[in-house]
């Protein structure tokens, strides 16, 4: 699959919610969605994201955003994930990560000379029409919500 760029359509996918309904690339057209992907619930990184992502959603929701985080894990570990840090976005369980390889996330990686298939942390932003509008591929989980902001002021 070729990678996709900005102005292309976001590919089409059905997945599950954590609370076990169904979401399809149709579900999200008519608003502008943010479309992050990351590794796992409960680890440093992740948190740190969702954190930033959960701090600015009123603001983002405002300018007209609608925050989705995709991850391979179950919906029961986004269940818990979401209440442990209390956020109020959805949570895709992409356990058999056909939304991963459709967005061109499930990649190869390689720690300590291993190496192992998983995601590769990137934002997508895609338009109300359903068309990728800006892609971050260099995530700050730390500040990830002020970086989508910087990105549209």
């Amino acid at each position: 699959m070729s990678k996709l760029a900005v102005g292309d359509p976001a590919p089409d996918f059905r997945s599950t919610t954590q609370d076990g309904l169904p979401l399809t690339l149709a579900d999200l057209r008519g608003q502008r969605t943010i479309l992050y992907f990351y590794p796992k619930d409960n680890t440093s990184g992740c948190t740190l994201e969702a954190r930033s992502l959960s701090a600015g959603q009123a603001e983002l929701e405002r300018m007209g955003f609608r925050i989705i985080g995709v991850s391979p894990d179950s919906a029961a570990s986004h269940c818990g994930f979401r209440e442990k840090e209390g956020l109020r976005f959805t949570l895709l369980a992409d356990t058999d990560k056909q939304v991963c390889e459709a967005f061109g996330v499930w990649v190869e990686k390689s720690m300590y000379g291993r190496k192992y298939m998983g995601v590769k942390r990137t934002t997508f932003v895609i338009d109300a029409d359903g068309r990728i509008e800006k892609i971050f591929d260099k995530v700050d989980t730390r500040n990830h919500y002020e970086q989508i902001l910087k990105a549209y002021r």
